[in-house]
């Protein structure tokens, strides 16, 4: 079975995680919240807090087939300076798994020269974060087995996107009728 995990830090964009969560989850896919804090509760950037599903050192990151990294602030900050995710984002790059960042979040993987030569995007104002990428303005952008996506208000398609590359155009097309985007 397909497994993702959504990566949670303090100030985490809530919609840009929970969108993913949900619509992966309408699709059948197994999708775990992630929590990098050490803590389970995890405060977002809109004081939101969420209960993660599991800590980073309970993940199994050889069942995963997809890192999620929603964008958010102090989020992305605190996203990028976990050394332990770092090792798992090379990992995955490494092994073509899939990474999908979106809003600031991309930023990440351009500041570990994860984007060279790869199409993709981020919110607006991260541009020269993003190191080495032939940087789009598209809303959604995938690349091989790279997906990223500009903000809170492009969280559903970025969704609708994982959806598509993981179960398939037909289930993406299926949720994005039944949720009326």
């Amino acid at each position: 079975m397909v497994m993702v995990y959504v990566h949670l830090a303090d100030g985490f964009e809530e919609i840009e995680a929970l969108a993913v969560v949900d619509i992966l989850r309408r699709a059948g896919i197994d999708t775990r919240t992630v929590s990098i804090t050490g803590e389970r509760a995890v405060r977002g950037a809109h004081d939101i807090t969420v209960t993660a599903d599991l800590l980073f050192q309970e993940a199994d990151y050889g069942n995963c087939e997809m890192i999620v990294l929603p964008g958010g602030m102090p989020g992305t900050v605190n996203l990028a300076g976990h050394e332990g995710l770092a090792a798992q984002l090379r990992s995955f790059a490494e092994n073509g798994k899939w990474l999908a960042a979106i809003c600031a979040a991309p930023s990440i993987l351009g500041s570990m020269s994860l984007l060279a030569g790869r199409r993709a995007t981020s919110y607006p104002g991260y541009e020269s974060q993003m190191i080495g990428a032939d940087y789009s303005e598209e809303r959604v952008v995938r690349d091989g087995n790279l997906i990223t996506s500009r903000g809170a208000g492009t969280a559903i398609e970025f969704a609708l996107e994982l959806a598509a590359v993981l179960k398939g155009e037909r289930a993406a097309a299926a949720i994005k009728e039944a949720i009326i985007a």
